[in-house]
């Protein structure tokens, strides 16, 4: 008898929690490289991210995901596939400490879809010219959950197993996906010339280079867009402005700098790329909601 989509639901659910202690609250990255949880065992209000390339499923509550202006809400039934950096507001909708806020992440280059899309028929590869925001959510199905759940259970196996065969059931979850409503979503970020893949490069050149200047007129050069294109193509696919966007990216690695290093806030001002302290405090401020040195002991110690 074949497993249903509820039943692999729930055997992953069984292997995370023989494994892990699922009252924790924050990310956990694997053994797998590519793959990590997320737990809550309460609501949160709407935090700020930003995606990376991956596939995302809740496996216990939902959430909602806030792009520009609009709202998603999604949960165990559903998807959420990313194709490049694309900011975002993220809240956790359903979570108790009875049954605590469950999620995994499956992450990807560019490169691994197209090494993907190679060997797939070309006449399944319809692509669209015409740029669509960054995030795409579907129903999920059982097919999809098969080889994540065997992806998942690679954790209870060698390391030896886990580097080969992880790689492996990564580039089977894309060819399913490539081959499924999403693949068209994926192949015109992947594939080379499309108006979505140089927007890629251009979110990949800011992402790279985030505490320098920006120049928008040289990136739409290097990529080979109109300076008009580049700003139209690039707020539909990040819901942002290539400025705000590289603020965006500053603000976070400010985020993961105060968390991660004693440095005070004027010096991480400077290594992301600001010229004024204050200007940085007051950006930091209206992104995150506090300053600074709040949020950083905020994150450390939740006060």
């Amino acid at each position: 008898m074949e497993k249903s989509i509820e039943d692999f639901r729930k055997d992953i659910l069984r292997l995370i929690e023989e494994r892990y202690t699922l009252g924790i609250n924050g990310g956990l990255q694997t053994e797998i490289p590519n793959l990590d949880f997320y737990f809550s065992n309460e609501q949160t209000e709407f935090l700020s991210t930003i995606y990376e390339p991956s596939l995302c499923i809740i496996l216990q509550g939902s959430k909602a995901v806030g792009f520009g202006e609009e709202l998603y809400s999604y949960g165990t039934k559903e998807y959420l596939l990313s194709s490049t950096h694309v900011p975002a507001k993220v809240r956790i909708l359903e979570a108790t400490k009875e049954t605590p806020y469950v999620s995994f992440r499956i992450r990807f280059t560019l490169d691994d879809i197209y090494d993907v899309i190679k060997n797939v028929n070309p006449k399944k590869l319809v692509i669209s010219e015409k740029s669509e925001k960054g995030l795409f959510f579907d129903d999920i199905n059982d097919r999809l959950y098969e080889p994540v759940y065997r992806l998942i259970k690679l954790l209870n196996q060698t390391t030896e197993e886990v580097q080969y065969l992880s790689v492996l059931i990564i580039k089977e979850i894309l060819f399913i996906l490539i081959n499924n409503k999403s693949g068209y979503f994926l192949n015109k970020f992947a594939m080379e010339g499309t108006v979505s893949n140089k927007i890629v490069h251009a979110i990949s050149e800011i992402k790279d280079n985030f505490n320098e200047n920006l120049n928008v007129k040289e990136l739409a050069r290097m990529i080979d867009m109109s300076e008009s294109s580049l700003y139209q193509n690039f707020k539909t696919i990040t819901s942002m402005s290539p400025i705000q966007f590289q603020k965006k990216i500053r603000l976070e690695e400010a985020k993961h700098m105060l968390l991660n290093q004693k440095i005070d806030a004027s010096e991480v001002a400077f290594a992301v790329g600001y010229e004024s302290p204050s200007q940085f405090s007051r950006e930091y401020s209206r992104m995150f909601g506090m300053s600074p040195k709040a949020h950083a002991q905020h994150l450390k110690y939740g006060t």
